[in-house]
């Protein structure tokens, strides 16, 4: 692998929005999750739940509640009292409308697709035509004396149960009007509260409806006569979600005391055909409220306040025992937060709605593998600039020589030269900025800086020569074959002649920067590429896809390398493919051609392509380098692969010179210390 001085970053103080809701869509196999600060990412669940999309938080935007239609359209409200629907190409918002019924609690989809119910502020229940190109505001159901907090269709789409607080109603779809109200008790732990949210209910094919509420009871109750059934006290605190499989044999309960609870419908005996609800598994995945739940037909999700995104296989459902069936905790996104300058020894950290520039500190002391060398001169932290406005910070770079740096939100692009004199840091932003570029969402710069690459939502890449303060629009490749789709991921070759994009599911596209056309396609492949990265002086293009497979890709030659055919042919071994988390930056070695650079959240990965491949009886994470010269049956076991898991969680690696890497880490640990408290819980002999 090499020996490398490590400059080990702590201080990018980065902390994620909490889970407020998910949606599960079983047609697509793709899970929506929308976060506290208004954000809205996608996962594809089939490709090794990946994050492939996400849409920037708006500060005005505090979503409560999401779902997905027919023909997977995606739709939010929240308490801005608007709904708003996604366009999942463009990677934009498609339209908002007023509901004009104040602050929206709840959202559902009929089972048909083609109506959507909201339950709002003021009581009402409002429901929606979904229209090809709109929904439309078909009517008012009966006004409830209290806001509508939850809502869930009957299979059939001809009734509606809806939770408020202290009450459970049920409507008639045809007629609009409540033909049933069920009054909660609110007694709880044998002390009556003063009022009792129903957080969740659920409405069976069998006319039975299941209600969460904040006095920790799971309620059963007929719908018929409106008359309850049964009650399972499971929390000592608000039970907050519930989701139901689609078979209706299983349900998922989150308590704000981070514990999920799975109900299962069982046999009363085992020859009896009478079958009754029965609570059969508590998970303690989660340290603060679970906000949201889901059901998929192989496993549970649940999310909340501690931002970890938990996917929980159900054993029974899974047919092959292997990767699939482990427990998945997704915390950070998906994408690069940081950039770097290389040639300044600068970082650039990405936030929400500031960005903070920092300068790596220096040492002078040596010493031997393992040490922790002192300081001698501390990070810097140079620069902190706001965003104005409420929107979210879409993407960011800094330039390789330092001396740029370019951000953008949902409507806005900045582009701003940064001065260096002495230790004093000077920053001209450059106005009159293209309004082409108020859609952007991947910012690039060459590698001698000069050149600005900007990807649109619109699926359009400008390219921008960089002047000594100013800027020159040089062209602009419009989207291929008529497609609107974003080019979310982008890399340029040292050279700066080849420029490669990649969209969430269409193939890679190589442009010809100097003669300004499309060079090549690399072949589809059905799994969305998380990095690329161009060699240099070989000009091969290194893809990385979610599947954990690696393609190398000639671009003169517009083939597959001998080593990219080789190891498709061997296959990887299978411990490299169980990894849960993808890669997300790939680089180079500036003086070793044969070494790829690349790293994901919990490993560091260099891949010798001169040593043999290692196959399935190989150690794969082989932690200790040959010692020495005479250890000749280690270097001949010696393969390809030099992992090492020493820095996790991982946000960003790379080589600042031959000898020098910077490894941006974030503890679970520090996150969770700026979290919220949890609810505290009496435990034996305390």
């Amino acid at each position: 692998m090499g020996e490398f001085k490590v400059h080990r970053v702590r201080f990018f103080n980065y902390v994620p929005s909490g889970i407020r809701c998910v949606a599960y869509n079983n047609q697509s196999n793709r899970l929506a999750v929308s976060r506290t600060d208004g954000t809205v990412e996608i996962y594809n669940l089939s490709a090794n739940y990946f994050q492939e999309k996400f849409f920037p938080g708006h500060e005005s935007r505090a979503t409560e509640a999401l779902c997905w239609a027919k023909g997977q359209r995606l739709f939010s409200a929240g308490l801005n009292g608007e709904i708003i629907e996604y366009d999942l190409q463009a990677l934009n918002i498609k339209y908002s409308m007023d509901a004009f019924g104040g602050p929206i609690w709840s959202m559902a989809a009929s089972p048909s697709g083609s109506q959507l119910l909201v339950g709002c502020e003021d009581g009402s229940v409002k429901l929606f035509q979904i229209n090809p190109d709109k929904i439309q505001f078909e009517r008012n159901f009966d006004r409830q004396k209290s806001r509508i907090l939850s809502l869930s269709w009957h299979p059939s789409g001809t009734h509606i149960a809806a939770g408020s607080i202290d009450c459970i109603s049920v409507f008639d779809v045809k007629s609009g009007s409540a033909i049933h109200k069920m009054h909660v008790d609110r007694q709880y732990m044998g002390v009556s509260k003063r009022k009792c949210i129903i957080w969740g209910v659920a409405f069976l094919s069998d006319g039975t409806v299941i209600s969460v509420d904040s006095a920790g009871k799971v309620q059963f109750w007929d719908s018929a006569t409106g008359t309850l059934v049964k009650t399972h006290l499971v929390a000592n605190a608000d039970v907050q979600s519930i989701a139901v499989s689609d078979q209706e044999d299983s349900f998922v309960v989150g308590t704000a005391e981070g514990t999920v609870f799975h109900f299962q419908l069982v046999s009363v005996t085992s020859n009896s055909s009478e079958k009754q609800w029965v609570r059969t598994k508590p998970f303690q995945h989660h340290t603060h409220d679970v906000r949201t739940v889901a059901h998929s037909p192989t496993a549970l999700i649940s999310g909340g306040t501690d931002t970890h995104l938990v996917i929980r296989p159900l054993m029974e459902k899974v047919e092959v025992k292997n990767y699939d069936a482990a427990l998945r905790k997704i915390t950070f996104p998906h994408r690069r937060l940081i950039s770097c300058s290389k040639k300044r020894q600068l970082l650039l950290f990405q936030f929400s709605h500031h960005l903070d520039l920092w300068r790596l500190g220096s040492t002078v002391a040596t010493g031997k593998h393992g040490d922790t060398l002192p300081l001698s001169k501390d990070a810097d932290h140079l620069l902190h600039l706001k965003t104005k406005g409420p929107e979210n910070i879409i993407c960011s770079c800094l330039s390789p020589c330092g001396s740029w740096i370019a951000y953008a939100t949902a409507s806005r692009f900045f582009l701003c030269r940064l001065n260096y004199e002495h230790d004093n840091i000077s920053l001209h932003r450059v106005s009159k900025m293209p309004a082409f570029l108020r859609s952007a969402v991947q910012i690039l710069f060459s590698e001698d800086s000069t050149k600005l690459f900007v990807a649109s939502n619109q699926g359009s890449l400008h390219i921008f020569r960089l002047l000594e303060g100013s800027f020159k629009h040089l062209h602009t490749f419009q989207a291929q074959s008529g497609t609107v789709e974003s080019m979310c991921l982008l890399a340029v070759s040292p050279d700066g002649n080849w420029l490669a994009a990649s969209g969430t599911s269409a193939g890679v596209h190589v442009y010809n920067v100097k003669r300004l056309k499309l060079h090549c396609t690399v072949p589809a492949y059905n799994f969305p590429v998380t990095a690329l990265a161009i060699a240099p002086k070989t000009n091969n293009l290194v893809i990385a896809h979610s599947d954990q497979q690696i393609f190398e890709y000639s671009i003169p030659d517009k083939q597959y390398t001998e080593w990219s055919r080789t190891i498709q042919k061997q296959g990887f071994h299978y411990l490299w493919l169980q990894r849960d988390t993808p890669i997300t930056h790939i680089s180079f070695h500036p003086k070793r051609p044969m070494h790829i650079l690349l790293h994901d959240a919990y490993m560091f990965c260099i891949i010798d392509k001169s040593l043999p491949l290692p196959n399935d009886k190989t150690l794969l994470y082989n932690p200790l380098p040959p010692t020495n010269e005479s250890d000749v049956i280690r270097r001949r076991t010696a393969h390809a692969f030099k992992i090492s898991k020493r820095y996790k969680p991982l946000l960003f690696m790379d080589l600042l010179d031959e000898r020098t890497l910077v490894a941006v880490e974030r503890p679970l640990d520090d996150i969770i210390a700026q979290l919220p408290p949890p609810i505290k819980k009496k435990k034996f002999g305390t």
